[in-house]
């Protein structure tokens, strides 16, 4: 009897230490996987937060929406994964704040759709960001897609801004002018148009006799 009870204690302590030792095996293959998760995006993240032309720049100053953004994005953060959690839901704030703010010179559908589409990336960035298990390389696709809509977007407003400063060509404005039939019509009659009544008729010939009679002399 008492070595039954050795025995299934010693059974018993065998199992422990097996079960012991799989969780110890699980967890360090998910810290392991972790670490590398944070490596990869650690290394990703960076950010083209840098104005492209003198809109850019100027719009960098003017609209605070759009500089808090940029400025989130050009903040690292560091130490752990739940640092790149925590800047993931922020940006996505702020880009919610875009487009209820975009400047009235640049409120067109072209820059509308641009804004539509950088917040969508930013927004899944901080989705599979805040996932159990981090898909890395899709966020690393992620930032490569933010940096290119930021890029676009400031190239889209530069080429808005030049496109309206463009001079008309030489000649384009009376061209204009001449397509406005109102401006074409002259207000006077010309000279050739001029009615000759029958008093001017006989003045003619008055003048045309004398100059002949001047002529026979």
């Amino acid at each position: 009897m008492i070595y039954r009870l050795l025995f299934l204690l010693f059974a018993f302590a065998l199992i422990s230490c097996s079960d012991d030792d799989k969780r110890q095996v699980e967890n360090a293959r998910d810290l392991k996987k972790k670490e590398s998760v944070f490596n990869t995006i650690d290394k990703a993240w960076h950010f083209n937060t840098g104005t492209t032309n003198a809109t850019s720049a100027a719009l960098f100053k003017s609209w605070n929406e759009w500089r808090v953004l940029l400025s989130e994005l050009e903040q690292k953060p560091k130490s752990t994964i739940g640092a790149f959690r925590t800047k993931s839901k922020t940006l996505s704030m702020k880009a919610k704040e875009l487009n209820r703010t975009i400047p009235s010179q640049f409120a067109r559908p072209e820059i509308k759709s641009r804004v539509a589409v950088l917040q969508t990336k930013i927004n899944a960035l901080n989705l599979y960001i805040n996932l159990d298990n981090i898909p890395d390389q899709k966020v690393v696709s992620l930032i490569s897609d933010i940096n290119a809509e930021v890029n676009a977007l400031q190239s889209q407003m530069g080429e808005l801004v030049r496109r309206s400063q463009i001079r008309k060509e030489e000649g384009e404005a009376d061209m204009l002018r001449m397509l406005d039939t109102a401006r074409a019509i002259p207000n006077n009659p010309s000279p050739q148009t001029e009615t000759v009544t029958p008093d001017k008729k006989q003045q003619m010939r008055q003048r045309s006799a004398s100059v002949m009679g001047l002529i026979k002399k």
